[in-house]
């Protein structure tokens, strides 16, 4: 498997064509950038269902942002964010959008912007010019994505680990959502889901810029909750980005067979007729890396 991540120095080295794509907010990437890296919020923003018109909209909607900003399947796409641990792993939902899209070259900038800046290297605030492409379309949907009917066929396949990497709050059901207490219906867990909050996967490092933990401690945290390198692993959070963030440290970390329920608890949650665990999870391990269900 391709390494995911990339430091800035493989970056700035990085040879052949490539499209830099920044993912935090319009006005914070006015102020200052990667030189050449463009902008594409809705990365962040997207709210997806996983029925069919959902992957519908998203392979169109996506197909064509992608595509306007140079993606042509030629090039090496780099994805960014401020740091690892501030913006709910925008940039690994970047990544994981493009490879269930079926784009297969595409890269994570470990430590996120912030790491660029500790790095020394120059920053830009010119918007740069794209000649637009068009974006090679292949859904690879079933190798990196679960729909909620998969979930629930889950249910009843325990060699299937469910993992929930929510922060606390809505892990324990006293938040629906990082967007307000009540923005979802409901609140609570997945049936059998077992708990690493995602922030649990890094540590600050380095003049205090977050980086994923070594793939040890990573699969020391899984085993903890009984997944192993062998597992195969369905991973949720509020809308699939803390669930990217979580998927890019658990194959950096050589646990392969994971996908995204990338509808995740928004989608979860809105349907009545879904199973949920209200209330208050158990309390947390020693080590506050991992507990179960």
């Amino acid at each position: 498997m391709m390494p995911i991540l990339v430091s800035p120095r493989d970056l700035a080295s990085l040879p052949g064509p490539r499209v830099i794509i920044d993912t935090r907010d319009p006005a914070t990437y006015a102020a200052g950038h990667i030189p050449g890296a463009v902008n594409i919020r809705d990365i962040f923003t997207y709210l997806a269902t996983s029925d069919p018109a959902g992957l519908t909209d998203l392979a169109t909607r996506f197909a064509a942002l992608f595509g306007a900003a140079g993606l042509s399947g030629a090039e090496t796409a780099v994805i960014y964010e401020d740091a690892m641990n501030t913006g709910y792993g925008q940039s690994c939902r970047g990544y994981f959008l493009l490879r269930s899209l079926g784009y297969g070259r595409v890269h994570v900038l470990h430590g996120g912007y912030r790491a660029w800046l500790q790095a020394g290297l120059p920053v830009s605030v010119d918007v740069p010019p794209v000649k637009p492409q068009v974006f090679p379309l292949r859904p690879a949907f079933e190798t990196f994505m679960a729909s909620k009917e998969e979930v629930l066929a889950a249910f009843s396949r325990p060699e299937v680990a469910i993992l929930d990497v929510r922060d606390r709050d809505e892990w324990e059901g006293a938040s629906s959502s990082p967007y307000g207490v009540d923005f979802c219906p409901r609140k609570g867990r997945l049936p059998g889901a077992v708990w690493i909050e995602w922030y649990r996967l890094m540590a600050e490092r380095e003049g205090a810029i977050a980086w994923f933990r070594p793939a040890a401690e990573i699969r020391a945290a899984c085993a903890e909750v009984g997944i192993t390198p062998d597992s195969e692993v369905i991973v949720y959070c509020f809308k699939g980005a803390r669930a990217s963030n979580a998927l890019v440290a658990l194959h950096e970390a050589g646990i392969a067979r994971v996908r995204v329920y990338f509808g995740s608890w928004n989608e979860w949650s809105r349907d009545a007729t879904l199973p949920i665990v209200p209330g208050i999870a158990a309390a947390p391990s020693s080590a506050g890396l991992a507990v179960t269900a």
